[in-house]
């Protein structure tokens, strides 16, 4: 069978053909909204249609091997389930993060809030997860591994289909100069899949009049990926969506004596959030009464308090650990696919890693608990830390876990920000989407629901787009 590794060497390139690639590009995002506020403009995060630049791309798709995007996918239910069943032994989450609640306030809030959900004794009969599970290629053990299980505010679906689309526009035009064939790229339905799942959680809390509630940051440059998921489920489905900060919903909610939320006047069936997973989301009181009010009404969370602590990052070190996959899963193909994409994970209260990383600082890095990019403590700095938190005693290791580093291809791409494109060594995560929804014990949809490729110049340690360290970007397959 003859093979489909690209012709194309980045370096072959001459300037004028990169930039014809380039003003097609550009032309590309702007008729189709692959569009982010820019930063210039101070209502650019509020007032669409003001202040807008294209988003940061890849010019052209990453290489792939198909091997590992058909395990990537293969496994995207089984990480789906996993979350659900993580999410129903309260005592497991409780117990797993009971040291992280001592030394990391935001963690110790939302068990407390899981905790209220427990002494009401509220079961949550439809469940809506919205996931994305990131991986990389080590080249090193040439294997595919987890860097995380995202069952928060999973951004980019509305993008992914998009950059998926501009790649495969541009391939269909300039494929046989660059000898790449369009068909490579795979087809990316993230921003419907996830609008369809949103959509049958609303048929199943069955009120035709109810709407579907997003929960913004006050400030959101990435508008324009959200608002790609409400016009589905508006031109698809008839499904009206508002936008609340918490802070909003604090002030404008009501709820009926079923526990149905009522914002603004309006019954709301489904809430999915797109802030939240920070620290810097619940600023005061206001934000975190906000969050208790929407877990307590029989509104559908996407995603409830359970599924949020189920994608903690001291979870999935617990996850990790020899023999408690079995708690959880039954079969044991399963539970051996999931463990073959797991990375090396430790929690700080084990001498012997401390003492390899302290060593070799290099093979690790350290996360803390928290979510949005920008976070993670990489090469010297891990020893640094390390050696700080032992003086420091045991209390401040539980805001941490240690990961296995992995190290990934570097490949040379063309960055396209600001209209300008930078040929750059560059790294690439791969994020595969899956949507699950469930009442009471009627499994309705457990799919893989596209992807997101993110690449990232080798010189930056973080990988959020929004962050601003990375573009967007999709895969080749060879």
């Amino acid at each position: 069978m003859e093979s489909h590794k690209p012709m194309f060497q980045v370096e072959n390139f001459d300037d004028e053909f990169v930039q014809k690639l380039v003003y097609d590009a550009l032309v590309w995002c702007s008729l189709h909204g692959l569009v982010v506020g820019d930063k210039t403009y101070q209502k650019s995060g509020t007032v669409p249609g003001v202040g807008m630049t294209h988003a940061p791309i890849s010019l052209l798709p990453t290489q792939f091997p198909e091997s590992y995007w058909k395990q990537a996918c293969e496994v995207a239910p089984i990480f789906n389930e996993l979350v659900d069943r993580v999410s129903l032994d309260a005592k497991f989450i409780q117990d797993s993060l009971s040291r992280t609640k001592k030394a990391d306030i935001f963690t110790s809030r939302l068990l407390d809030i899981h905790s209220k959900m427990l002494e009401s004794n509220k079961k949550e009969d439809i469940r809506l997860g919205l996931h994305r599970s990131d991986y990389m290629l080590d080249e090193e053990t040439k294997s595919l591994l987890q860097i995380g299980m995202n069952t928060i505010s999973c951004s980019l679906p509305g993008f992914g289909r998009l950059v998926t689309e501009l790649h495969q526009s541009l391939l269909r035009s300039h494929g046989d100069h660059l000898g790449l064939d369009s068909e490579r790229v795979p087809k990316n339905t993230s921003n419907s899949q996830f609008a369809d799942a949103m959509a049958k959680a609303w048929l199943e809390y069955n009120n035709p009049r109810a709407v579907v509630m997003i929960v913004v940051q006050p400030d959101e440059r990435n508008m324009y990926d959200q608002h790609w998921l409400s016009s589905v489920l508006r031109e698809k489905h008839s499904i009206v969506t508002i936008r609340k900060s918490l802070a909003e919903v604090e002030t404008e909610w009501s709820v009926q004596e079923y526990g149905n939320l009522i914002v603004d006047g309006q019954e709301v069936s489904v809430v999915y959030y797109r802030s939240g997973y920070t620290p810097r989301d619940y600023p005061s009181e206001s934000e975190w009464n906000a969050r208790l009010l929407i877990e307590q009404s029989s509104a559908v969370k996407c995603p409830s308090i359970a599924y949020h602590l189920a994608g903690t990052k001291k979870i999935q070190q617990e996850l990790a650990k020899p023999g408690v996959l079995e708690r959880f899963m039954d079969n044991k193909d399963d539970v051996a696919k999931l463990r073959k994409c797991f990375a090396g994970l430790w929690s700080l209260d084990d001498p012997e890693i401390i003492k390899k990383a302290i060593e070799k600082p290099e093979l690790f890095v350290m996360k803390p608990q928290r979510e949005g990019g920008g976070n993670n403590i990489y090469g010297d700095d891990v020893r640094e830390n390390l050696l700080r938190l032992q003086k420091e005693g045991e209390e401040e290791n539980a805001a941490y876990i240690l990961m296995q580093r992995i190290f990934p291809k570097v490949s040379n791409v063309f960055l396209v920000r600001e209209g300008v494109y930078h040929r750059d060594q560059a790294i690439s995560e791969l994020g595969i989407y899956g949507a699950y929804l469930r009442n009471k014990e009627r499994v309705i949809i457990n799919e893989q629901s596209g992807y997101l490729m993110r690449t990232k110049v080798s010189s930056s340690d973080e990988g959020g787009v929004a962050a601003g360290f990375a573009v967007l970007d999709s895969i080749y397959l060879n």
